[in-house]
């Protein structure tokens, strides 16, 4: 009996788990790319932000993406940082090279620090640079007011085709899907 014991094996060794989360959080992540990043239009996915795999998978892949979104939305305030202090010169200009050998740079040194260190701390779990890329500049941007809660899980009717599976939809939730405020109710005045 596994009483008390965290998680879902799949019928997998560890490494397989892990490479098997790995995998679906990249293939979610890469579903946000433009368009024209895929061969053929037929290639590019019917919806950005959503992929379709069983119950199970989804369940055990939501937690291990909230936490990668969360360190890349944590991680906004030193990028917003760093770009107002980061040189607007070319690379290996005068300018640049100025910029390079002053105290500023320092301070951009310092206020990049943190989101540096995020960003490899999430290529450490995807290990795809793209994904990561993907994830700091396009996912997390969107939730900076958001205190979690970045996927959802739909579960589909439809069984999987061939052994009968459960099948779940995972997806980002929309940016314009979150909001505490409700419509105030409409009371008509009598003047």
């Amino acid at each position: 009996m596994r009483h008390r014991r965290i998680g879902r094996k799949f019928g997998r060794n560890p490494s397989h788990q892990r490479a098997l989360l790995r995998s679906l959080a990249i293939a979610l992540i890469l579903t946000e790319r433009e368009d024209d990043a895929y061969d053929t239009k037929e290639m590019a996915p019917k919806a950005k932000g959503r992929i379709i795999t069983t119950v199970p998978k989804a369940k055990e892949l939501r937690p291990f993406i909230e936490k990668l979104i969360t360190k890349a939305v944590h991680a906004q305030d030193s990028i917003a940082k760093a770009k107002e202090l980061a040189c607007k010169a070319e690379k290996n200009s005068a300018e640049w090279k100025a910029w390079r050998e002053s105290d500023a740079w320092k301070e951009w040194v310092k206020a990049s620090a943190p989101a540096v260190a995020a960003r490899r701390a999430v290529n450490e779990k995807l290990d795809n640079r793209e994904a990561v890329t993907l994830l700091f500049d396009v996912i997390a941007p969107r939730y900076v007011g958001r205190p979690g809660g970045y996927t959802r899980i739909l579960k589909l009717a439809k069984p999987r085709l061939g052994d009968a599976g459960k099948q779940a939809l995972i997806e980002f939730v929309g940016k314009d899907e979150y909001s505490n405020k409700k419509a105030a109710p409409s009371i008509p005045t009598v003047e």
